[in-house]
């Protein structure tokens, strides 16, 4: 062969070199899809998506090392969430992580094989989403939100916390199995607690608005707020009105407590990040959702607000407060 063939082969094979180190420096990275049901604006989901990173370096992944992270930032809307599904599993990750229970539905509606694993999803077996919560037998698992029995004790706090209540505006999203069930279980304490209560569908900013002034000419109201994405995407929203109209609410979850709301009972959803983060680890090591069972949420806090009650005409009974897991001053 001549040299300046040789030289030529050489030199080939030389500029591929790169390219071969950086494909095989790919294939050792692991790609994850993070889809939320809830809005980029809001802080808190930002710091739980944080949270579940740290929980995964913990565990040796390292987001930019060995695992890419692929974010989808919903706003609540049921058609953007189907939109931002689509994008996730055309990139074929190896895994999809799945805030709220409305991302549920779209996901496994694009994909029956891509490995799952949720968070504050609720009811996931009457929803259709796994077979059972021992033995899930698709391609997908998680934390669940709570057991439905929780959105009884909502009600139950607006009494103890508001004993002039005597009629409560319960919101929920009446297209999600969840919304119905939190709303059923509602009412069937409602009578118990001398509290009639009627539904608010949450839609949009406007409707929400009208409802909430229609509801507050009757007197005597109190508002409860179930769990769903779109409820999520509204925080601040409700919890002005609550505050306009001088409402005492209870929410199912911290932040709306935070951004200004009464009071809230719910899991603790940096503990449900960690779980899941646990789940990730385990799936990306080789074993299948099928049989990873559902776990519940092992740890749940009321919080409470007495700036806000305050500025309600709310004594808080001593009582509760003790019981109170934070007391926002």
């Amino acid at each position: 062969m001549r040299r300046r063939e040789f030289m030529a082969i050489v030199g080939s094979a030389a500029a591929s070199w790169p390219f071969v180190s950086h494909a095989q420096q790919a294939e050792g990275v692991r790609r994850i899809g993070y889809l939320s049901g809830t809005g980029a604006a809001v802080t808190e989901e930002r710091a739980r998506g944080a949270t579940l990173v740290q929980a995964l370096q913990q565990l040796g992944w390292a987001d930019g090392r060995n695992i890419k992270i692929d974010y989808r930032w919903s706003n609540g809307a049921p058609e953007q969430i189907r939109e931002y599904a689509a994008e996730l599993v055309a990139l074929r990750p190896d895994l999809i992580f799945a805030f709220g229970t409305a991302t549920m539905s779209p996901l496994l509606a694009a994909t029956r094989t891509i490995p799952i694993v949720f968070v504050q999803v609720a009811d996931p077996v009457g929803a259709g989403f796994v077979d059972s919560l021992a033995r899930p037998g698709g391609n997908a698992t998680g934390i669940m939100q709570f057991e439905y029995s929780l959105s009884g004790k909502w009600l139950q706090l607006l009494r103890e916390i508001a004993p002039g209540v005597t009629r409560a505006a319960v919101f929920r999203d009446a297209a999600l199995s969840g919304g119905v069930g939190q709303f059923a279980v509602i009412q069937s304490v409602a009578s118990t607690l001398g509290i009639d209560v009627s539904p608010i569908d949450v839609g949009d900013a406007a409707g929400i608005e009208r409802s909430v002034a229609a509801f507050v000419r009757a007197g005597h109201g109190g508002l409860v707020v179930t769990a769903s994405a779109l409820a999520a995407s509204h925080r601040d929203l409700i919890v002005a009105l609550a505050a306009r109209y001088k409402l005492p609410a209870v929410y199912f979850v911290r932040p709306f407590v935070v951004a200004g709301g009464l009071a809230s009972y719910g899991p603790n959803l940096d503990d449900a990040y960690r779980g899941a983060a646990r789940y990730v680890d385990r799936i990306l090591k080789g074993e299948k959702p099928a049989d990873l069972p559902v776990q519940a949420p092992t740890r749940y806090e009321l919080v409470v607000n007495l700036k806000t009650a305050k500025a309600l005409g709310v004594d808080v009974p001593p009582t509760l407060l003790a019981r109170a897991d934070e007391v926002i001053e």
